[in-house]
């Protein structure tokens, strides 16, 4: 064990319970988890449709909320976070990667990446630019940063959604399907970029039905009916240290 992994877990889930009001029977997404992620950590979530992953990971960024449970995410109880308190911590904190990429349509690559920096004012506004062009050359988008996101294509605007979730240079991404919409190369070529953002001590945790990919990752946690299920170490994968 490293010493990373001796010390506090950077995610902590404890008796999380999700249950949906669908109107009629109420829907339990997940039931009673318990979850640590130490940091530097590769973990990926898998499991059908309708097991739980989503919901979960949506638990871990606060876009959802628990119905029971604790959630405790860089030493921040997320699940007692206000609205408001929550989109600033998450700015912070989280870098989050859609399946959809999430890019607002009218503004340039550039200034989607400059939005999480000016929100929460995490850089002195000189700084910003330079930081942005920065990531956009990480992801290799530097000579597209004055597009506008529907001049990309699919790969290069999730590799753009990278880079704008790396702009507060937060400890933890969080990635739902990051792949799911994309071709097998320029889904190699992305989880190749979140090996290299390991290396360089990120913690990611990615919601994956990519059964290739999740057998890649350190770390695989296989959901079903809202529980984790199975947990598998890949023995020579990032361990965080």
């Amino acid at each position: 064990m490293s010493a990373e992994h001796a010390n506090t877990p950077v995610v902590q889930l404890r008796g999380l319970v999700k249950v949906y009001d669908t109107g009629e029977v109420p829907f339990t997404a997940l039931r009673g988890i318990d979850l640590d992620v130490y940091s530097g950590e590769f973990i990926g979530i898998i499991g059908k449709s309708g097991s739980g992953k989503t919901t979960l990971i949506n638990m871990i960024t606060g876009i959802d909320h628990p119905t029971e449970g604790e959630i405790v995410v860089a030493d921040t109880p997320v699940h007692a976070l206000g609205e408001n308190a929550l989109a600033k911590w998450r700015g912070r904190n989280i870098g989050v990667v859609f399946q959809f990429f999430q890019l607002l349509p009218t503004l340039t690559i550039l200034e989607n990446v400059l939005l999480p920096m000016d929100f929460c004012s995490t850089y002195p506004v000189r700084e910003r630019v330079p930081r942005a062009m920065e990531l956009l050359e990480q992801v290799e988008l530097a000579d597209q940063a004055h597009k506008l996101p529907a001049a990309l294509s699919g790969g290069q605007q999730q590799r753009a959604a990278i880079a704008r979730a790396l702009a507060n240079d937060p400890p933890i991404l969080a990635a739902d399907e990051p792949t799911g919409n994309l071709d097998s190369k320029t889904a190699e070529a992305v989880f190749h970029l979140f090996e290299r953002l390991v290396e360089q001590h990120k913690t990611i945790i990615m919601v994956t039905h990519d059964n290739d990919l999740a057998s890649r990752v350190r770390r695989a946690l296989h959901v079903a009916d809202g529980e984790i299920a199975e947990e598998r170490i890949h023995r020579g994968r990032h361990t965080g240290a």
